[in-house]
């Protein structure tokens, strides 16, 4: 997918769009991009008007003007691998809709936040927000330290109760889950 690109001619000041078509180049082993000029930049408007004329044929033979390219305006990278495969795992086992079920107006909320804790597991939630700005997640926008405290304050012991009541129901007979909440170990050859 073409690239616009801007260059500053430093001698005249005008700014130049370019359009750029990454490939690789196979001699070189390295990434290299094709530019073709495609006019200069209005820098009041945001304009690019094309420096030569463009044409191309039609089945009269007469030429017709391109329309000029669309200046980008926003453009964002997420990192969408983790949490989609979390997306996945939640939908298959059933977590998103039993969550949902529970939690109405937080859902998407809790599932970030669970998101976060899984995939920075060493990481307080005060660094969510920095987290947050280049991954995809559920709720899609930043959630402070401040709100998550707020968030997990407001879970009733109730709403917690039916969320996993409803897990429950979706797990097999033989199928469990086990805590293992000690806090000591020992290497003794008499304990069973």
């Amino acid at each position: 997918m073409p690239a616009i690109v801007y260059q500053i001619n430093k001698t005249t000041g005008i700014t130049y769009a370019y359009e750029s078509v990454s490939y690789w180049d196979k001699q070189k082993q390295q990434s290299r991009a094709k530019r073709k000029c495609i006019g200069k930049l209005v820098p009041e408007t945001g304009e690019i008007i094309p420096t030569r004329k463009q044409k191309r044929k039609t089945d009269g033979g007469e030429g017709e003007k391109k329309p000029g390219p669309v200046a980008i305006t926003e453009s964002a990278r997420f990192f969408y691998g983790a949490t989609y495969l979390l997306d996945q795992i939640g939908e298959q086992l059933g977590i998103a809709a039993d969550l949902k079920h529970c939690f109405p107006d937080r859902y998407l909320q809790i599932r970030s936040i669970a998101y976060y804790l899984i995939l920075e597991d060493n990481n307080p939630l005060l660094r969510f927000p920095k987290w947050s700005a280049p991954h995809k997640h559920p709720y899609g926008e930043n959630i402070s330290s401040q709100k998550s405290s707020e968030i997990f304050a407001s879970i009733k012991a109730e709403e917690k109760k039916q969320f996993f009541r409803l897990q429950g129901k979706r797990r097999a007979e033989n199928e469990y889950w086990a805590y293992d909440i000690t806090t000591l170990s020992s290497y003794s050859n008499c304990l069973k």
